[in-house]
């Protein structure tokens, strides 16, 4: 079977999701979320025309002054009265420009005397100065949030600037996380000679866990074919990611399970380094991410295929992941016709590539700050050469 490019099988992933059912929730539980619908400015901001400093309301016309004070406008309690030529009103930042009034003369440069007002330096150099206009920041009707865009905490603030208290997201995706191996003990249990410890499930957690996502933990399945498919038969959620079992060996058996199962294999084997044996499929309506059991391995697909896949169904425009150019601190050799993830330290802005890329080496991983991504066939290449790298850390 030919290996699939690392583009085809990202696509072909993709394809075989779609968006989740959407549901309204309040913006506290809508942070790191993706939006269901654009959303469109309930209000104007700000709904006045407000200062952007304390001082003075003036008529820009008045100028040089004096002025009489008559009153003042604080945030939240407007000056009800017309500034007349002449006349100035104490004002606050944030508070509301009085009718009458179209600049403010900053406090700084201005003298007080009872309510005489005097000019005290420069004064403002133009008409509206030190003024933040109706509007400025948005009206009612303007759409500030497209449909697809992930709600970071500056969009929750807009939203919420805006007049929502409730935003329209797609449902968390529920991912059930399955270890496969008889070597494999639980951290921190006692490890025999023969026996592993399994970090795959709480790492693949860790990694989705700035999601929207419910994670139900399968623990460590058993290389038995009935167990897996039974495992597999009783799996209640849009996503299931295994790790381990996707190989050829004779012990390799998620394929078959899933089969035997009722569902389907997609497309299995990637031409990607690490983490060739990565497979996808369906079980009924749930999407299967067979994943290889090197840790590294498991690291680089997740951040490859699963991660993109539960940010399409959380109803991402945009899910997948996005690399960076950065020069090149020490020589790299011709690659092959897999593509290549390295892991990667980055110093003084360069990215040095480690020197033993073995996918079972967890500190090497521990210490990496990126990957760089070497493409199929692609040249040696030099110190200070550009290369595209995916930030991991």
């Amino acid at each position: 079977m030919a290996l699939l490019p690392v583009e085809e099988a990202q696509s072909r992933l993709l394809a075989l999701g779609a968006p989740l059912e959407a549901e309204r929730v309040a913006l506290s539980q809508a942070a790191g979320r993706w939006a269901a619908e654009d959303v469109i400015a309930l209000r104007t901001q700000p709904s006045a025309d407000l200062s952007a400093m304390d001082g003075y309301a003036i008529r820009f016309a008045d100028m040089p002054g004096p002025w009489t004070v008559i009153g003042e406008s604080a945030a939240g309690r407007a000056f009800a009265g017309i500034v007349a030529s002449g006349q100035a009103t104490r004002i606050f930042t944030g508070a509301p420009l009085p009718a009458g009034s179209d600049t403010v003369l900053i406090q700084e440069e201005a003298s007080r005397e009872g309510e005489a007002l005097a000019l005290a330096g420069e004064g403002p150099a133009r008409l509206g100065r030190n003024v933040r206009r109706r509007g400025l920041d948005f009206a009612e009707g303007d759409p500030l949030i497209r449909a697809g865009e992930r709600l970071t905490p500056a969009r929750l603030a807009v939203a919420g600037s805006a007049g929502h208290g409730r935003v329209l997201v797609r449902r968390r995706v529920r991912v059930a996380i399955a270890a496969t191996g008889d070597e494999l003990v639980p951290p921190g249990a006692p490890v025999a000679d023969a026996q592993l410890p399994e970090t795959n499930r709480l790492m693949l957690a860790a990694q989705l866990a700035d999601l929207p996502v419910e994670i139900l933990d399968l623990g460590i399945l058993p290389d038995k074919a009935d167990a897996l498919e039974a495992a597999f038969r009783a799996v209640r959620a849009d996503l299931l990611v295994t790790s381990g079992g996707a190989s050829v060996g004779d012990h390799d058996l998620v394929r078959p399970a899933l089969e035997a199962a009722g569902g389907a294999v997609h497309f299995w084997r990637v031409a990607l380094r690490p983490g060739k044996p990565m497979m996808a499929g369906r079980l009924g309506k749930t999407l299967v991410v067979g994943l290889p059991g090197n840790p590294v391995s498991a690291f680089v697909t997740t951040l490859l295929f699963v991660r993109p896949l539960v940010a399409l169904l959380s109803g991402a425009a945009d899910p997948l992941p996005r690399t960076r150019a950065t020069p090149l601190g020490e020589p790299l050799p011709a690659n092959d016709h897999r593509t290549d993830y390295l892991r990667a330290e980055l110093r003084d802005g360069r990215a040095f590539a480690s020197t033993i890329q073995d996918s079972s080496m967890l500190r090497t991983l521990a210490r990496a700050r990126c990957l760089i991504l070497r493409p199929p066939h692609a040249p040696a290449a030099n110190p200070g050469d550009s290369v595209q790298i995916l930030d991991i850390a």
